[in-house]
């Protein structure tokens, strides 16, 4: 497995060691010790799923209080995902990263708790798999406008997103809940 830091240097891409024959592939997606010898010593309690299709944009989603660690994979399609650091002691305040996560790459990336998350879908449609370090409090959550100005997020777009309500009702980074 390879590990690399990306333009955020707490979210980490991974590159599984794939192997593969006529038959087809195998790679571990997660090895609790592998992953804690490469710095991401967590405990996963919750593995969620979602199908997507083309044009619908998830997030920007984070817990003010129960904050969420997640490692994310896509499993079919194409996504352009997206980590903004959320921490108002970092550097990197205000600042994102956004990746190509798909089937075909087998790529994962790891998001620490202290960002907010969220992707869009690429191709027809896209199932997308995270594990989470904490378990989902709705009262707790809090949704970044995805196209705050101030965050200037370049997402691949032709044409207006689907959003959730939620999504569209998003708050700007500078009315937003941070942490410290």
């Amino acid at each position: 497995m390879q590990i690399s830091p990306t333009a955020l240097p707490d979210v980490l891409l991974v590159e599984p060691k794939v192997f593969g024959d006529e038959r087809g592939f195998f790679f571990e997606s997660w090895n609790r010790r592998a992953f804690a010898a490469a710095g991401i010593d967590v405990d996963f309690v919750q593995d969620n799923h979602s199908r997507s299709d083309r044009g619908v944009l998830r997030g920007l989603h984070y817990q003010i209080e129960h904050a969420q660690g997640k490692l994310v994979r896509v499993t079919a399609g194409e996504v352009f995902d997206v980590a903004v650091d959320l921490r108002r002691s970092s550097a990197a305040f205000g600042r994102y990263v956004g990746v190509v996560l798909s089937a075909a790459n087998r790529r994962m990336l790891w998001i620490p708790p202290g960002f907010a998350h969220g992707f869009i879908v690429l191709s027809e449609n896209a199932e997308f798999l995270y594990k989470a370090t904490d378990y989902w409090y709705p009262q707790h959550e809090r949704t970044l406008l995805w196209s705050d100005p101030g965050l200037a997020i370049d997402w691949p777009l032709a044409g207006a997103p689907t959003l959730a309500a939620k999504d569209a009702a998003g708050r700007l980074l500078a009315d937003a809940d941070v942490y410290d």
